[in-house]
C-alpha cells in the first residue's frame, strides 16, 4: 500500500513508500524553478502507477508552493503531456 508522497529536501527528492519499497523523483530547485532530474522506482515496484502517483503529488507539491518546473526526466515530460491540467506549472 502507498504512503503520501514527501519531500525530502535534504536529499533533493519526492518519495512514495509503496509496500517496502521507496520510489523517488530528484529535483534541482533553482529559485522559484523546480527541474525534475530523475525519476526512479524499483523493478518489484514498477508498471503499477506508482511513478504517476509520484509526479502527480511532487508536481502538486510544486503547484502549492507557487513554483515552476522544468521535466528534464523522460517520465515527468511524458506525464506533464498527458496531463494538460499541469502543464501550466511548466518554466
Amino acid at each position: 500500500m502507498a504512503t503520501a508522497v514527501r519531500d525530502n529536501p535534504a536529499l533533493s527528492r519526492f518519495e512514495l513508500d509503496v509496500n517496502g519499497v521507496t520510489a523517488v523523483a530528484n529535483y534541482q530547485l533553482n529559485g522559484q524553478v523546480m527541474t525534475f532530474a530523475r525519476t526512479e522506482v524499483p523493478p518489484q515496484a514498477r508498471h503499477g502507477g506508482i511513478a504517476s502517483q509520484l509526479i502527480a503529488g511532487a508536481l502538486q507539491a510544486a503547484r502549492a508552493r507557487g513554483l515552476k518546473v522544468v521535466p528534464r526526466c523522460s517520465f515527468v515530460k511524458a506525464y506533464v503531456d498527458k496531463h494538460p491540467e499541469v502543464q501550466d506549472l511548466l518554466a
